[in-house]
């Protein structure tokens, strides 16, 4: 990768391939796996900047999922506007507005960058956990030498997450989100299945026409499995630095040991397994769907509309082949 020159102060403009994206589904572990990249020498984490959610308003609104008639089909108001020349971020005008877009989020990470304290002589890796992944295909176009990691998790562990973190005490009730009501939480699912369909459909894409040298495949059970040998892989694929001494030191063991105490941390079970879902039986059966082992039969037991959707983007199996 190249090194920004020794004679000016670091900046992505020059140096944009020192950009590494986190992109993917919300509750797929992207915390976990930033915090383990925050350890790279020269690491500057940005942790949810919430570009996504700014440029990439839902439409329609949540609300349709339990207000319509039949669920509707999901997409973002960029994609509805963006023939109509007065809608700011119009095609017509992109020349105009695409590099204004990119120098204002250029200013604003290396900002940031320049506040974290850098070891002499490292020189600064950007990390980017950009949790409204649905306008990656967005910001990849304006950074195309910048390095994207897809993180995956299989659908059916990020709605089950997401129903979790809608329960009394949950920690995304300090975050906007709220206790879902019992005849609420079949409609929440819906959602959250378009949400997750949408999002790795796009991060999809992105990956896709991405420079295959700048981009890595990484799923979040095989991240769980092997965390040291997967870090391992993100650093050969992406050709950055070798994980720090006191990373590598801690060995599998200690990473696996951490990651399993937040997983269950998050769903409320201190023994969950990723697979499984949180809570007893009765809140499995009451959720609308039960969850096996995973597998083919895993999904022959999920109702049709979730199925479908999980199902949607083809890249829901756990062990299909890396790219």
């Amino acid at each position: 990768m190249e090194r920004p020159p020794a004679d000016s102060a670091f900046s992505l403009e020059r140096s944009e391939d020192r950009l590494l994206w986190i992109f993917g589904s919300s509750r797929s572990g992207s915390t976990w796996l930033l915090r383990m990249l925050s350890e790279l020498e020269g690491a500057v984490p940005i942790d949810d900047p919430h570009l996504g959610h700014h440029l990439g308003v839902w439409r329609p609104i949540p609300l349709a999922w339990a207000a319509a008639n039949a669920d509707p089909e999901l997409t973002i108001l960029n994609e509805i506007k963006r023939e109509k020349p007065s809608y700011f971020f119009s095609d017509r005008y992109r020349d105009v507005w695409g590099p204004a877009l990119r120098e204002l989020i250029v200013a604003r990470f290396d900002a940031q960058a320049h506040d974290t304290r850098i070891p002499a002589g490292a020189d600064p890796l950007v990390i980017v956990k950009e949790p409204g992944s649905h306008i990656a295909d967005l910001l990849m176009s304006l950074f195309r030498r910048s390095r994207m990691i897809f993180l995956l998790r299989d659908g059916r562990d990020v709605v089950d997450s997401w129903l979790a973190a809608h329960s009394s005490g949950a920690w995304a009730l300090d975050e906007g989100a709220f206790p879902v009501a019992p005849q609420g939480r079949e409609a929440l699912i819906r959602w959250q299945s378009s949400v997750w369909s949408y999002r790795t459909g796009v991060v999809r894409r992105a990956y896709r026409d991405h420079d295959p040298s700048r981009r890595v495949l990484v799923r979040y059970e095989d991240l769980l499995a092997d965390p040291a040998g997967e870090l391992e892989r993100i650093c050969g694929t992406l050709e950055i630095a070798a994980r720090s001494t006191a990373a590598r030191d801690r060995g599998d063991s200690g990473v696996r040991e951490r990651a399993e105490q937040q997983e269950g941390r998050e769903q409320g079970d201190p023994l969950r397994r990723p697979g499984q879902l949180a809570g007893a039986p009765e809140r499995r059966r009451a959720a609308g769907y039960v969850r096996g082992d995973g597998g083919d039969a895993g999904r022959r037991r999920l109702p049709t509309w979730l199925r479908r959707s999980v199902g949607r983007v083809g890249l829901s199996s756990p062990h299909a082949r890396k790219r």
